[in-house]
Parts: C-alpha cells; sequence; structure tokens
C-alpha cells in the first residue's frame, strides 16, 4: 500500500501463520528475474498469533536467524498484509481524468470499507474503464487498520530493516502467478494458505475481483481429524500426501474432508458467477491453483470437475532464474511462495 520509489534493492518478507518466507530477486529481462536469495522457516503459530512482549522476542529471533542464512544482504523490505486484516475490493466511479479522482476519492472511500474512515489506512489504483459499465472508470481499494499497520511496521523496523512497501496478499499472490493474457478470457488465482483462501480474477491484466475465504489448509486437517480420530498432525501428513486420491488408504481421507472440500468448491463457483454476472461477454477459461491446494494431490481434477473450467498448479517461481542451492528448497516449499514472490516483484522505479 506504499509505492516503492528509488530504494534500489529491497526483499519480500511474508509473515504467515506458521511459517516465514523471504525472497529477494533481481531483473533479468523482459517478464524474468534471478533469484538473488530466499529463506524459509516453520514456527509455531502461538508464537505468531500472541501479542505478548515474550512472543515478539523469539519471532524476531526467528526471522533473523532465518535471513541470516537467505543470502539476503539488504535491510529494505515489502511486507505482506494478511487476508484476514485487509479489505480488497474493486469499485466503480464516474468517469474523470486522474487529478479530479484523486480529490474525489478520500470522500468517497468512507463507503466502501468496513471500518471508520478515521482508523483506516488506505490506498488504490486506477485499474482503467469499466468493463461493465459505459464511461466509468474501475478503482482498486485496499484497507487495513491503522493500528495493525503501525503496529506491524514498527516490528518489523525493530528487526532493524526499513519498510519501503505493504501490500494485501491477495495482489501480491496475483502478481506472482499471473504470466499473461488469454485471449479474451480471465483467468482466475487461487493461493490457499493455512487458514483463509485468496481468490483473484483477473482480465486485461489487472484484477476485476478480490476476495478471502476464511477457509485454508487447517479447515481440511480438522476435518481429517475428527471424521478419522486422528491426532491433527497425522491428519495434515495424510492430506498433503495422499490428498483425493480414492484407491488410498481406501479412500478414507477424500471421504472425512469431503463435506469440507464441497463448501470450499462452492466459494469458488460463487465467485466465477458472481463474476459472469457483471462480465456476461467474458468466460473464466482458467483456475489456477497455489498454496497447499497447490500440492495436494487431485485437487486441481477435484476443482475442474465442480468447476466445469480446466485446473492447474500454478508455480510462483515460473520464469524464475533459481541457483542450484536453492532448486530442493523451491522443490520442496515453492508453492507456498505465492505472497513473497509476488512482494518481491513489485516495481521500485
Amino acid at each position: 500500500m506504499i509505492d516503492i520509489k528509488g530504494v534500489g534493492e529491497f526483499f519480500s518478507l511474508d509473515i504467515g501463520t506458521n511459517s516465514i518466507r523471504a525472497t529477494q530477486l533481481s531483473k533479468s529481462g523482459d517478464g524474468s528475474w534471478n533469484l538473488v536469495g530466499m529463506g524459509y522457516t516453520s514456527v509455531d503459530p502461538q508464537i505468531i498469533l500472541s501479542d505478548s512482549e515474550e512472543s515478539k522476542r523469539k519471532l524476531s529471533e526467528v526471522i533473523a536467524s532465518m535471513l541470516g542464512q537467505s543470502d539476503i544482504k539488504t535491510k529494505n523490505v515489502a511486507i505482506n498484509l494478511p487476508s484476514q486484516k485487509t479489505f480488497t475490493t474493486i469499485i466503480e466511479v464516474p468517469n474523470q481524468d486522474k487529478k479530479e479522482l484523486a480529490r474525489n476519492i478520500e470522500y468517497q472511500v468512507d463507503q466502501y470499507i468496513p471500518m471508520s474512515f478515521d482508523d483506516a489506512k488506505f490506498d488504490w489504483a486506477l485499474i482503467g474503464a469499466s468493463l461493465s459499465k459505459q464511461d466509468y472508470l474501475e478503482i482498486l481499494l485496499a484497507s487495513t487498520s491503522k493500528k495493525f499497520s503501525e503496529e506491524k511496521m514498527e516490528f518489523v523496523e525493530g528487526l532493524g530493516l526499513n519498510v519501503v512497501a505493504s501490500e494485501p496478499e491477495s495482489l501480491a499472490m496475483t502478481r506472482a502467478l499471473y504470466s499473461g493474457e488469454i485471449e479474451n478470457r480471465a483467468q482466475l488465482f487461487v493461493n490457499f494458505n493455512e487458514t483463509s483462501t485468496d481468490l483473484s480474477i483477473v482480465c486485461q491484466g489487472a484484477p476485476r475481483l478480490v476476495r478471502t475465504i476464511p477457509a485454508g489448509l487447517f479447515s481440511l486437517v480438522k476435518s481429517a481429524s475428527q471424521n478419522l480420530n486422528i491426532k491433527e498432525d497425522q491428519a495434515r501428513q495424510f492430506i498433503l500426501k495422499f490428498g483425493l486420491a480414492k484407491d488410498k488408504l481406501e479412500g478414507q481421507v477424500f471421504r472425512a474432508i469431503e463435506m469440507t472440500l464441497d463448501n470450499f468448491a462452492q466459494e469458488i463457483t460463487k465467485s466465477i458467477k458472481f463474476f459472469s454476472t457483471k462480465y456476461p461477454d467474458i468466460p473464466v477459461g482458467s483456475v489456477n491453483l497455489s498454496g497447499y491446494v497447490g500440492t495436494i494431490p487431485q485437487m486441481s481434477e477435484y476443482i475442474a470437475s465442480k468447476t466445469g473450467i480446466q485446473t492447474y498448479s500454478s508455480n510462483p517461481f515460473q520464469n524464475i532464474n533459481v541457483p542450484a542451492k536453492y532448486q530442493q528448497q523451491v522443490m520442496n516449499v515453492g508453492s507456498e511462495f505465492a505472497v513473497a514472490v509476488g512482494l518481491a516483484k513489485r516495481s521500485n522505479r
């Protein structure tokens, strides 16, 4: 939500619910990058969720240790704003020049954001002419609470870092996964996190629908744990190893999570229908999965069967040259890096 201007090198820091990711990229050509450094570490969710000084101290130590092993040297950092703490939407306003828009937008924001204007920090970007309303513009609007934003910035800068940008996770992941336009079609990007799922439908190079589903991998883990009467750690292992395969463990894992999966698929279908109602002439041509959903066996086939749309597992490291020393790490956890890679791809011009 802060533009990067003239800061030179920077890296991304994605503090998730149960893991932390960092990425630094350098531009190597038009649409391609080199991976300069990356870091990944698991962390106890209780440490991240706690506001205690002791938890903050432990988290600081974890991040410092990770960065120390990452080849990242710059102190400039772009940070994630968790989906649960942000509100992002697309609004339409009557056609006007950009200067007039800049003057007027502040007076219109409070009717869209779900918090008091005085308590909110917001940013906006002009997408362009509306694809559904003549003589209207589409605006991307993002907001978060000032208190949360300031506290997170204070924490990160307390690590000796210089925060040069902050951005909602849904926007960062879209930048990482989008690789080019499909003629006359929109693309749906789905990033399945631990406790939430970000969806973004992109058309003509810009997001036209952005939303967050308050369910993620943990929802599946909880269902499997309860229905199979096993511990959550074992349920997680079963889901990530056997996925939706009906010929593994006699299909018990799939049956245990089927109802939760169906609710998840319904939310995706609902998003597609909403988009299609607003833009009836623009079909959604593909569904692109990342995060945990991109690695759960047979998830792509399942989503495709529910939506009737070709579904793929997306790679956040597409068009990125990965040095040999990081290739195994990218292979193991690369699907979780959509937010970190998207933040690192922000322009610094």
